[in-house]
């Protein structure tokens, strides 16, 4: 219940506090921020931070491009009763849900 209280007072005067700063100090906190965020620094770090991003993001797909065919391949072919991977027809009597249930899928 004390934490309330404290919450809704630090509201209170937060609220208090505002409203006597104005539109003025909104504006002036406003524009720090445009200044602070247009700043080289900040655009340097983003741009680095967006190509790290780009960088790790197309390694990621190109593994995944490099696995995935592979995995496809060797199984769902089998799963539906079609040509497995080394172009045997598969014959197996199991349903596709106990084949999966079997490879532990």
């Amino acid at each position: 219940m004390g934490t309330r209280i404290t919450f809704v007072a630090g509201l209170a005067v937060g609220y208090v506090l505002g409203a006597k700063a104005g539109r003025d100090r909104y504006e002036q906190i406003r524009k720090a921020t445009r200044e602070f965020v247009d700043s080289a620094p900040v655009q340097n770090a983003g741009q680095a931070a967006a190509d790290f991003g780009r960088e790790r993001g197309g390694k990621a797909v190109q593994k995944l491009g490099e696995h995935l065919p592979e995995r496809v391949g060797r199984h769902l072919p089998e799963r539906f009763g079609g040509q497995s991977a080394n172009g045997d027809r598969a014959h197996d009597a199991r349903s596709a849900a106990q084949r999966r249930y079997d490879d532990g899928l």
